[in-house]
This record gives structure tokens, C-alpha cells and sequence, in this order.
């Protein structure tokens, strides 16, 4: 097997562009995975290689928790793992590519700016291998690098100053790049990606590359979480375009819990099946004039979500809960909960959130509600708390602003979902 992590220093670096064109190239034979809560890079992962992208996360898994999600999914000849900001971001919180690659002995493939440079690059990876003990980093590819000579540069300095990192290659300046949306990377730019993976990989040594994170396959010996014990109960799962921020193991996880799980999209104007015993809506986009348009049609969808509600359990997270909402400024939703949001210019959460159950998750949204009053179940990151969440008067409904990992909050599922 083939293990590898993505990294650099920083965001806009180009780890989403190197592991879109390396997941492209090993497309029938790669898991792709994704570390931390982002839904989006999972979604590119996926439409590339047809092969749904793993989030690991050790903010909302332990250890013991995070190895096995990754043992379990790591099921194709190679497992190329996309960090998240730089590689050491995050460690505050456990969930940086340092602590994931470290945590799994996965080789990390360091992408370096060479742009403007020469020595110094050489200086940025000494300080990123010396600054903690028991990093990964194995590899470097070279980014936006002017011609052959100027990498040569910079390859000689680095095989002088390190004899156990692997100058791979390098990717030229002014590649086409993918083009950037409020929350993340646009879907809609697909057709561009064989041209560009081309591009990429033109001069990296993809046989060294290969060599370099060649591992034995991992075996699991137990699991490490609180089983949750099979219900004779029926789930319906909104996702679709709009609502399509949904972890695979979420979905895995509900059906194995669940005796039937159906998937229902809104922009289909599907119904929630009367028979079933509760409803997940995922997180998405609500708030746009591109998803409202499609949402909007939806009245069988939503008369049967409201015949739901009356009686029934539902979980919505951040778009769902914007959907179960009477309004985002204008935009009319279904009414089920009395509480109204405004879209906001500027973001109004990002990060890691704990609630007051102490279930823990990720929020990352624009909108904010118009009486804070009204919400409950306070998320806290260490510097105070905010409003997070809301529910029905009969409890039966409940929306949140936190996204989680459903394997590792058994007690959630039962009590919101069960």
C-alpha cells in the first residue's frame, strides 16, 4: 500500500490542487481522506476518484478512534490524506497534519513555495523538521517555480542540507487554477481537471513518490467506540446538492443503527416517507439565490416535513437548521422553529465548538439569528460561548449550528435521532 499526506506552510498554498491531481491520476485504485471537519475538499476527493473522502478528525475522535476510522477505510492500493491549513496548525486542537500524519506513521509530503527564492526555501524546511520532534515530512514538491534552472537551484541546496527528504519535483508558476466561493472550492469547474492534473504532475517523479509512502496494510483489532445497539427504527437522510454537507461515516453509521435509512433531495421534490420515525437534515447551502431558487419549488418536500415535525424526531445541522427557521432575511423556509437569521458580509462562527453536553463539532457560517433569545445549548471554544442551537416546544425538533461525527456521540443519535 501507498500512504501519503499533503501539506505546506499555510492555506493557498496549492495542497488542493497537488492532491486533486495526484487523487486524478491514481482515480481507480485511491481512498481519499481529508484532515479536519471541511466538507468541501471531501466533496472534490469524491468527484474526482468516484471513491467517498474520509474526514479525520482527532478534535471530535480520540486516538485510539482517529486509527481506526482510517484503518477501516484505507481499503484500495493507495491512501493520500489532504492537511489542512499548515502542518502544524491545528495542533492546539490535536487535529493538525503533524498530529494526523504522525498519529497514523503516514509520510508527509511537504508543498513549498519557491517563488521569489532559492536558499531560503531550504530554511523554511529546516525550521518545519526541526520544530517538533516526530513529524513525517519525507518529501517536498517545489510550487510555483519559474523554469528548470531555478528548480535545480533549490533541489541542490535542499539534497545538501537534508539526507532524508525527497525533492520530487516541482509545478510551474501561473497554473489554472480553480476558482474560490465563500465557503470553499467551486464543484462546478470539474471539466478543467484532467488538463490541470496534466499540468501538475508534469514534472514530479510520481514513481519516487510512490516509494516513499509504500507501507504493510493496517490491520483493526477492536473498536474503540460505545457500540449503539441496532434500532428496529427508520431514518430519512435530506441530502442532496444544497444539503450536501454529510461525512460518509456519519451515513455509514446511521445504517448500521438504523433498520432502513433513505436518502430524500428536496431538489427532486421528494417527500419524507410518512412511515419513517425521524428525519437528518444535512448542512449545505440555503441562504444563496442559486439553492433558494431550487428550494423553493420543493412543496411536496416541505408539507411533508412539516407533517413530520408535528409528531416526529428531527436533527438539522446549520443549512437544516436555516430550512426549519421562518426566514433568512427575505427567503421564506418551512416555519417549523420560531427563529429568523440574516446573511451576514463576514463570517459569524469558525471553528471547533463544544456544546453543553459536551458533544464535540465544528461550525463554520455567514448567517446569525435575529433574537438570540430564542436559542439554547451553548457552544463554547475556551473564550466564552455563543448561541448555538434550537428546538421545537415538544423537544422533538432540534437545529444546530455544530456539525459532528455521529460514531464518536452514540448518545446524540440516540436522543435526537432514535
Amino acid at each position: 500500500m501507498v500512504n501519503l499526506c499533503i501539506s505546506a506552510i499555510s492555506s493557498n498554498q496549492g495542497k488542493t490542487i497537488l492532491t486533486s491531481a495526484l487523487l486524478y491520476y491514481f482515480k481507480d485504485s485511491v481512498r481519499p481522506f481529508k484532515a479536519g471537519p471541511d466538507f468541501i475538499d471531501p466533496q472534490f476527493h469524491t468527484k474526482i476518484c468516484a471513491t467517498q473522502s474520509i474526514n479525520l478528525d482527532p478534535f471530535m475522535m480520540s486516538s485510539a478512534q482517529v486509527k481506526w476510522l482510517y484503518n477501516r477505510y484505507s481499503d484500495k492500493a493507495v491512501s493520500i490524506i489532504e492537511g489542512v491549513m499548515g502542518f502544524y496548525d491545528g495542533m492546539d486542537k490535536r487535529s493538525s497534519a503533524y498530529d494526523i500524519s504522525k498519529l497514523l506513521n503516514v509520510p508527509t509530503i511537504l508543498l513549498l513555495d519557491g517563488s521569489g527564492s532559492y536558499i531560503t526555501v531550504s530554511a523554511v524546511l529546516k525550521g518545519l523538521k526541526t520544530y517538533k520532534k516526530g513529524n513525517t515530512i519525507r518529501g517536498v514538491v517545489l510550487n510555483r517555480i519559474g523554469s528548470q534552472s531555478h528548480y535545480a537551484l533549490i533541489k541542490e541546496r535542499i539534497e545538501k542540507d537534508f539526507d532524508d527528504v525527497s525533492v520530487l519535483g516541482w509545478i510551474p508558476d501561473r497554473l489554472t487554477a480553480l476558482r474560490d466561493t465563500h465557503l470553499g472550492l467551486d464543484l462546478d469547474e470539474m471539466d478543467k481537471l484532467e488538463a490541470i492534473s496534466k499540468a501538475v504532475l508534469e514534472h514530479i517523479d510520481i514513481e519516487s513518490l510512490k516509494a516513499l509512502g509504500k507501507c504493510e496494510p493496517k490491520e483493526n483489532t477492536s473498536y474503540p467506540f460505545r457500540v449503539l445497539p441496532k434500532s428496529d427504527k427508520k431514518i430519512a437522510i435530506v441530502s442532496d446538492e444544497n444539503f450536501s454537507f454529510l461525512y460518509h461515516d456519519n451515513l455509514r453509521f446511521l445504517q448500521e443503527v438504523f433498520a432502513d435509512v433513505v436518502i430524500v433531495r428536496p431538489s427532486q421534490d421528494d417527500v419524507i416517507p410518512e412511515d419513517y420515525d425521524s428525519v437528518y437534515i444535512c448542512g449545505g447551502y440555503v441562504e444563496t439565490d442559486r439553492a433558494y431558487g431550487s428550494i423553493q419549488k420543493a412543496q411536496k418536500f416541505k408539507a411533508s416535513l412539516i407533517r413530520h415535525a408535528q409528531t416526529k424526531k428531527i436533527y438539522a445541522e446549520c443549512a437544516g437548521l436555516l430550512y426549519l427557521g421562518k426566514a433568512v432575511d427575505e427567503k421564506a423556509m418551512s416555519g417549523i422553529l420560531e427563529v429568523s437569521f440574516s446573511l451576514e458580509k463576514r463570517f459569524q462562527r469558525l471553528g471547533y465548538y463544544t456544546n453543553e453536553t459536551g458533544v464535540k463539532g465544528h461550525a463554520f457560517h455567514y448567517t446569525k439569528p435575529l433574537n438570540d433569545s430564542l436559542g439554547f445549548d451553548i457552544l463554547t471554544k475556551g473564550d466564552g460561548g455563543s448561541v448555538g442551537s434550537w428546538q421545537s416546544a415538544n423537544t422533538k425538533v432540534f437545529g444546530t449550528y455544530l456539525h459532528t461525527l455521529f460514531r464518536s456521540h452514540p448518545t446524540l443519535v440516540k436522543k435526537r435521532l432514535m
